[in-house]
């Protein structure tokens, strides 16, 4: 069997790398789930994720996520878990936002 090397991800590079209005790729994966980071200057849609919770951590500028009950806002170096089936919109605070999300390798995404 062999041995996989571990490899550094540069997540500041990768951000200086994309200007773009938006721009999200896997960088990794841990067991059953991936590791994404997302650079956005505009709002994601409406959507849910009947199959996966989903979790950002903030590295670049400012998150929010838009609930139905209201809109939290993170910072970087915060993190939140948004539970399965739970609607929910993500949008730059600012003019751009970076961000690594986790998730489940399988998950859908619905939108609306």
């Amino acid at each position: 069997m062999e041995l996989l090397q571990p490899t550094v991800i540069d997540t500041k590079a990768i951000s200086a790398e994309h200007p773009e209005d938006y721009f999200n790729t896997i960088l990794s994966s841990v067991n059953d789930h991936i590791v994404r980071i997302g650079i956005m200057t505009e709002p994601y849609f409406w959507h849910l994720h009947p199959n996966s919770d989903e979790t950002f951590l903030v590295l670049e500028g400012t998150l929010l996520v838009d609930l139905e009950t209201g809109t939290l806002e993170l910072q970087p170096g915060q993190m939140l878990t948004i539970p399965k089936n739970m609607r929910h919109c993500t949008r730059p605070g600012g003019e751009r936002s970076v961000n690594l999300t986790i998730e489940h390798q399988q998950t859908e995404t619905v939108m609306g």
